[in-house]
């Protein structure tokens, strides 16, 4: 007989728990030790509980006496908070040249500053055209310029690099001091 794969979610419980012994954590989250899997059975069913592998990589394997239907509620409640708390990054871009004016150049600066305060990242992006690729010692300079400027509110995620025809550098939101 095939034994069943263990999933993300599916544990073993009770009587599918197959090794001769096991580190059993009991009702209360005290450590009882490494007991038989029969004893660990015996201890569960006097408390009216189930016994649960919950971490069957371990030598012995882990198992606790817990009720297994709130034990699963309360691990989808975790998981679901998880994801809640995920922080999901977008990213702007501003696009300039080279030869960007000075006043051009501030105001798209502004609307940079204006999104990492929103906690958002932001791409800076100097395109190249022409023969303006043989200086890129002036696009960096505008890019450490812009830095400089935004260091209040953002820091250097990824230093400028070059990309083809563009020269990119990427900007994260200093943490909300809290």
């Amino acid at each position: 007989m095939e034994e069943p794969k263990i999933g993300a979610s599916e544990f073993r419980i009770n009587e599918a728990i197959r090794t001769q012994e096991v580190r059993l954590i009991g009702p209360d989250g005290t450590n009882l030790g490494v007991v038989s899997t029969s004893e660990a059975l015996r201890i569960a069913q006097e408390a009216g509980l189930d016994l649960v592998e919950v971490a069957p990589n371990a030598d012995p394997p882990v198992c606790r006496v817990l009720d297994y239907g709130k034990f699963l509620y309360e691990k989808s409640k975790k998981d679901r908070e998880a994801r809640r708390a995920q922080a999901k990054v977008e990213i702007k871009e501003i696009r300039l040249r080279p030869k960007t004016s000075e006043h051009h150049r501030s105001f798209k600066v502004r609307n940079a500053r204006r999104w990492l305060q929103e906690g958002k990242k932001v791409r800076v992006r100097i395109r190249f055209r022409g023969r303006e690729i043989t200086y890129p010692e002036i696009a960096r300079g505008d890019l450490s310029k812009i830095a400089e400027e935004l260091s209040d509110v953002g820091v250097v995620e990824q230093h400028p690099t070059m990309e083809g025809r563009t020269m990119l550098m990427t900007l994260a939101p200093l943490k909300a001091k809290e």
